[in-house]
């Protein structure tokens, strides 16, 4: 009797959880059409209330839905070339932060998604404070990180938090940027330096090429010969901002995709 009992405490138990977990109203997810004009757009914003992705992989959906950056998650090569169009609507009165939740549900019931994590060591560059101490400006808001290239190098500058700025310097070097630095509040930004190979990709600031990447442990960064306008991404946090970028090794974890369909259900 008693484990009838347990039984059944146990599917009703699961069907709460099932009942409980946010979903959007209505979802539409299609493979997104090729480019007629040679110029791949990608979006991923919509009103309020609303969901609208345009041209995003799967790998960019999951960064979202589970807060992650792209090298957590490990899987099948086509998670970051294969593109779909989702448009979703939130229901009225939900938080924002149930969206990714209802986007972890969308993954699961239209791509039968399923996964698990695991810690991994990997390199990284920790970015610490310096040894005489940060030299930031502390902002009363918060805003988007604004990116501009110019022929002096290029620029990243807003009112951010210290997250928002090691996502947007993970972009420019060669391996993940971690926050180690322990600052809270939101800053004023303004960040020059010179690129070196090509922006967004692997590489950017690392081998082959050189761009000034410092040794394990720590170090100076050294600018590249052609940086007369503008120094390293590695002198520039370390003159400008008073903060360091360090090469080490450290846990990180990591999503393992165990499934999941290139093609999604129908809407």
């Amino acid at each position: 009797m008693m484990q009838s009992l347990t039984g059944a405490g146990l599917i009703f138990f699961a069907s709460l959880a099932a009942f409980a977990q946010p979903a959007f109203e209505v979802a539409s997810v299609k493979p997104a059409p090729p480019p007629t004009d040679h110029n791949l757009r990608v979006q991923m914003g919509g009103d309020a209330g609303r969901v609208n992705y345009s041209n995003v992989t799967l790998m960019n959906v999951m960064t979202k839905a589970y807060g992650v950056k792209e090298h957590q998650i490990t899987g099948p090569d086509w998670l970051k070339t294969e593109r779909y169009d989702i448009v979703a609507t939130v229901p009225s009165g939900t938080p924002k932060d149930q969206i990714p939740l209802m986007l972890q549900s969308l993954l699961a019931d239209r791509f039968k998604l399923t996964l698990h994590r695991e810690s991994k060591v990997m390199p990284v560059y920790a970015l610490v404070v310096g040894k005489n101490g940060p030299k930031l400006h502390e902002a009363d808001a918060i805003g988007p990180m604004r990116m501009s290239m110019g022929p002096k190098g290029l620029n990243l500058s807003g009112k951010v938090s210290i997250a928002m700025l090691v996502d947007a310097l993970s972009r420019f070097t060669d391996r993940p940027v971690v926050d180690m630095t322990e600052l809270k509040g939101n800053f004023d930004i303004d960040l020059g330096f010179k690129p070196d190979g090509q922006p967004g990709g692997p590489g950017f600031f690392g081998p082959p090429g050189g761009g000034g990447r410092p040794p394990e442990g720590g170090g100076e960064g050294k600018a590249p010969p052609d940086s007369a306008d503008a120094p390293s991404i590695f002198t520039a946090v370390q003159e400008k901002l008073g903060l360091k970028l360090e090469g080490r090794k450290t846990a990180v974890e990591i999503l393992i995709i165990d499934h999941a369909e290139r093609v999604p259900t129908e809407n």
